[in-house]
């Protein structure tokens, strides 16, 4: 989707002349650029959050001609995606989400012969 689709899309849904739609969508990318240039990061509820990531100054190549070329630091945003968002675009798509593989995420607990309180061996 482009923005022009955006503000026609604003702009047929809640019945708003285009040049007000364009407003709209303007004012809020507007809001959002000068947040992340301010540092600040930006959270939208079940879509996701956009945070700046700075990076340090390095010494890269130039693919084409191998020579040695100085990176300056940036600063650069980042987009996160929400958890709702990935689960509406995996649900459409018949991906699995993925399983939670963390430490504290123990399904065999069970299982485990180790952790039996068992002592009649």
């Amino acid at each position: 989707m482009t923005k022009s689709e955006l503000i026609e899309k604003i702009s047929e849904s809640l019945k708003l002349p285009a040049g007000k739609a364009e407003a709209i969508v303007n004012c809020v990318f507007d809001s959002m650029v000068k947040a992340l240039e301010r540092g600040e990061g930006i959270e939208i509820r079940g879509f996701g959050s956009f945070t700046v990531r700075e990076y340090k100054a390095y010494e890269g190549r130039n693919p084409r001609t191998g020579e040695t070329v100085h990176v300056a630091p940036k600063r650069l945003p980042f987009f996160k995606v929400g958890k709702d968002l990935r689960e509406r675009v995996n649900s459409l798509t018949g991906t699995p989400l993925p399983v939670d593989t963390s430490p504290d995420h123990d399904d065999d607990v069970a299982d485990d012969p180790e952790l039996d309180d068992d002592d009649d061996d």
